[in-house]
């Protein structure tokens, strides 16, 4: 499957997540909630990653799912070991810390990061979450979508 990551557009430090990824300094991305929710459990190694900054409607980078990790039921302690064990891969500010700070965690370290140029046009259609699971990006592109349908991102 083909998975589109929005990434928050401006961090603590006034850098935008995907400026940290095209960067290099950001090789893992972390998505949680206190139950099960996308992607967790069905994101995998080899799958591609098409990244977007919220608020721009451009698909500017894609890259490789290197590894997975994913996980229930976290007690604080559990959380807090996790997200420090990964830190250096996240580079998470302290208040990314905070908001990922979730009983359930699905954290996916990716390589081989491109830049798309020109930038692919979202067709952004409502209700949609911060990370799609579709079957190729063209479905989302401007031009070539096709209505979104949640069922891929059913559990």
């Amino acid at each position: 499957m083909i998975h589109l990551v929005y990434c928050d557009n401006i961090g603590k430090s006034g850098e935008c997540v995907l400026d940290k990824i095209m960067s290099g300094t950001k090789t893992m991305v972390v998505r949680g909630a206190t139950g099960r929710k996308i992607p967790h459990s069905r994101v995998f190694v080899g799958e591609t990653l098409y990244f977007m900054e919220k608020g721009t409607a451009k698909i500017s980078a894609l890259a490789t799912v290197k590894s997975v990790q994913n996980y229930v039921k976290l007690t604080d302690s559990e959380i807090i070991k996790i997200l420090a064990d990964n830190q250096l891969k996240l580079n998470l500010t302290d208040k990314q810390k905070k908001r990922w700070h979730k009983k359930c965690l699905c954290l996916v370290e990716f390589c081989d990061i491109k830049a798309i140029d020109p930038p692919l046009a979202f067709d952004h259609q409502g209700n949609m979450d911060d990370w799609l699971i579709i079957e190729k990006i063209k479905d989302v592109v401007v031009g070539t979508s096709i209505p979104y349908n949640y069922e891929k991102s059913r559990f």
